[in-house]
């Protein structure tokens, strides 16, 4: 038995997971904060992942001119950006309200900091209790 067949671990790690892929939304926000008409990404909560999954099933990337860049290669990312836009749009219709992301990023660190905790605690825990009694 591994370690990821118990529910906890496994659980725990697809926290980690999806916090770790919320980060890497925030700063593709905060990095396109000055691109005309982007609008702000984050990804669905995990309650509405399965939904989520279930209506980008059987969609694929589609090249309509020679220009466009090919499919990523590797593996898809498990989670779905969603356009969640800020509570501004500029002029040029950019939806990026930096201190909002700040705000996004700040969260899903501390998050992400009791997820460890919290993983940490629970993997003493198993070697507390592997020990041999009285050793």
């Amino acid at each position: 038995m591994g370690i990821d067949d118990i529910p906890l671990f496994s659980n725990l790690r697809g926290r980690l997971g999806w916090l770790a892929e919320r980060q890497r939304v925030v700063a593709q926000n905060v990095a396109n904060a000055d691109t005309p008409g982007y609008a702000a990404r984050d990804l669905a909560r995990p309650a509405d992942f399965s939904e989520s999954l279930s209506r980008a099933r059987g969609v694929e990337m589609a090249r309509t001119s020679a220009t466009h860049l090919p499919s990523p290669s590797g593996p898809p990312s498990r989670f779905i950006a969603e356009a969640s836009p800020d509570s501004e749009t500029t002029p040029d219709g950019n939806s990026v309200v930096v201190e909002e992301q700040m705000l996004r990023m700040a969260e899903s660190r501390m998050e992400y900091d009791a997820a460890i905790g919290f993983y940490q605690k629970s993997l003493n825990m198993l070697r507390l209790a592997s020990r041999k009694p009285g050793g």
